[in-house]
């Protein structure tokens, strides 16, 4: 169904290299391409990668493009380049750093891949998603980030340990940014569709939320030298096939607002669906108040940040 599809992958590190090993066993397209700084790294994972696809007998060749020249007509294009969050390092720390990282992706991917979707991984997501869809000049439903998924399985994880049931049928929903500003909604997620607040405490509940909230910071206190990458890459490639097999799919992504939710100009976490032709559509479900202050505080954090990338004159000659 997928053959001759292309994926590109810019940075091959723990989360990039993962996402393409997941595509890669679910024989998802026909070819990834892997751009990495380091390329003899990106080189020996494609190697890796194309050999554990022969034993998967999947059909998905990994290759890798040296420059951004080499990553031409791909269907749907991952970035996850930036320089990593480390302990004590705040989202907001990588702004500048990972804000002109994404401008250089994002012009190559612009002139190479023109027809791609593509899809924001790299820190902080929403303001990065935000660089990313001024900077290529595409439409807003093919720029999106990755963020939603990967909190709402966090929540979800959660929810079953506290449970110590509903394994594979918990449906957690997380709108809003990525990060501390994430809207958790109890009120939406359920296990086997029986509602959340049905089987837990309101302080049980709480307690989920916070964890959620802070669950990216939680396994950085783990590993010390870095940040996850198993869920947030398996999160990703959720998107990727979603967008190729364009299954029509609703799942909370990261994508510029224009009125909906009466917000504009900004990027948040919201219900789309997903198909061939990216965030086909974007879902209003009703808020209460308490969600709708949640909310609006996380599109003030966004805005935050996209008023210190204009300060600095980031987008000047858009």
């Amino acid at each position: 169904m997928n053959q001759g599809k292309r994926v590109g992958i810019v940075g091959a590190g723990n989360v990039g290299a993962t996402v393409a090993y997941s595509l890669a066993m679910l024989g998802s397209c026909h070819e990834i391409i892997l751009r990495d700084n380091k390329i003899d790294v990106a080189k020996g994972k494609a190697l890796d990668m194309s050999q554990a696809a022969a034993a998967q007998r999947s059909h998905t060749v990994v290759r890798v493009a040296e420059t951004m020249e080499n990553m031409v007509d791909c269907d749907v294009v991952v970035v996850t380049a930036g320089s990593p969050r480390l302990p004590g390092m705040s989202r907001d720390d990588l702004l500048m750093i990972n804000a002109n990282i994404t401008k250089d992706v994002i012009q190559g991917i612009a002139k190479y891949s023109p027809n791609a979707i593509v899809i924001m991984v790299s820190n902080p997501l929403d303001a990065m998603t935000y660089v990313a869809l001024k900077e290529s000049g595409f439409d807003r439903s093919r720029v999106i980030g990755m963020a939603g998924i990967l909190d709402s399985s966090r929540m979800a994880a959660f929810i079953q340990e506290k449970l110590g049931y509903g394994g594979g049928q918990i449906r957690a929903s997380v709108m809003g940014g990525h990060g501390d500003d994430m809207v958790p909604l109890p009120r939406y997620s359920t296990v086997a569709g029986v509602p959340l607040t049905d089987l837990l405490s309101d302080s049980e509940i709480h307690e989920i939320v916070e964890r959620t909230k802070h669950g990216g910071a939680e396994i950085v206190s783990y590993l010390k030298t870095g940040s996850a990458y198993y869920a947030p890459a398996k999160s990703t490639a959720l998107m990727v096939e979603a967008v190729l097999k364009d299954t029509k799919q609703i799942h909370p992504c990261a994508v510029y607002l224009q009125g909906e939710y009466g917000y504009d100009d900004v990027v948040s976490g919201v219900p789309v669906m997903l198909g061939a032709n990216g965030a086909e559509k974007i879902i209003e479900i009703t808020l209460n108040e308490s969600e709708k202050q949640m909310f609006q505080n996380s599109c003030a954090s966004v805005r935050s940040l996209i008023d210190t990338l204009n300060k600095n004159k980031f987008f000047e000659g858009k």
